[in-house]
């Protein structure tokens, strides 16, 4: 996924279908920078982590 998209994504108050190595996740904040995004996965909040964008697919 690229950078803008995943900005568009974060900060869109509609909930988009985003997965992690097949994982439902929300995604928290995007680095454009780093190419990186903070995410957890839906039904585990408490279990955030940096990922790079590229591993981040839209459904």
């Amino acid at each position: 996924m690229d950078a803008q998209r995943a900005q568009e994504i974060a900060s869109s108050p509609v909930m988009a279908q985003v997965t992690y190595n097949g994982v439902p996740i929300y995604i928290q904040h995007v680095s454009e920078r780093n190419q990186t995004a903070r995410i957890y996965p839906l039904d585990q909040p408490e279990k955030e982590q940096m990922v790079p964008l590229s591993t981040l697919q839209e459904q």
